[in-house]
């Protein structure tokens, strides 16, 4: 099937020339966001994502496919390159301010699992990936603020490679959101907060 162009708002920052950039912006629908080593057969129940009129696009980074939705944030960070550090070092660079910001909020009981998740224990709320350039890397994910677990489970197929951590689980048993977990914050105060934290990492 013909694929849209990753176009969303985090586009700019990954084609600016601006050494070091954030956002953190909230989806005006449903996207449907493929790794860049998926395809849109092996990962989505594509009839249903036509039926509901959902954008199927292809990031450039790696990782599993993801749904975007006004229910979620995503927050995107461009740096450049450090070549003392492995990817996995970026990783936990940035999701550690992730964290703070979430914990000076009293959200509790938040890891990095896996390779690039954070969790509220042994369920997802957070899935990030990473696109190399010559000078820089850009990161992005996906925080789950009140976008049901059914969702996922509607429209994406269980994806072929897993962490450790989910254990084979559904899309409904693995994943969950800060408002499931009885974390009542708006999307602003979230938003304000993570921008804070982001803006010390250089």
């Amino acid at each position: 099937m013909n694929l849209i162009k990753y176009n969303l708002p985090d586009f700019e920052i990954l084609e600016s020339n601006k050494d070091f950039a954030f956002s953190i912006w909230q989806p005006d629908k449903k996207y449907i966001i493929l790794g860049r080593s998926n395809n849109a057969e092996d990962s989505v129940f594509i009839e249903k994502a036509v039926n509901d009129n959902i954008e199927i696009l292809k990031r450039p980074s790696g990782g599993e496919t993801v749904i975007l939705s006004p229910k979620t944030l995503v927050i995107s960070v461009k740096l450049p390159i450090d070549n003392s550090l492995k990817v996995h070092k970026y990783f936990a660079l940035i999701n550690e301010k992730i964290i703070e910001a979430l914990q000076n909020l009293g959200i509790e009981n938040l890891r990095q699992k896996g390779i690039s998740d954070i969790s509220i224990g042994e369920k997802k709320i957070l899935g990030s990936s990473i696109y190399k350039k010559p000078n820089s890397i850009f990161y992005h994910a996906v925080l789950n603020i009140s976008e049901s677990p059914e969702t996922l489970e509607k429209y994406l197929k269980h994806p072929k490679r897993e962490p450790d951590y989910r254990n084979g689980r559904k899309h409904s048993d693995f994943v969950t959101s800060l408002k499931n977990e009885s974390f009542e914050i708006s999307s602003e105060i979230i938003s304000g907060e993570i921008s804070k934290t982001l803006s010390q990492i250089i």
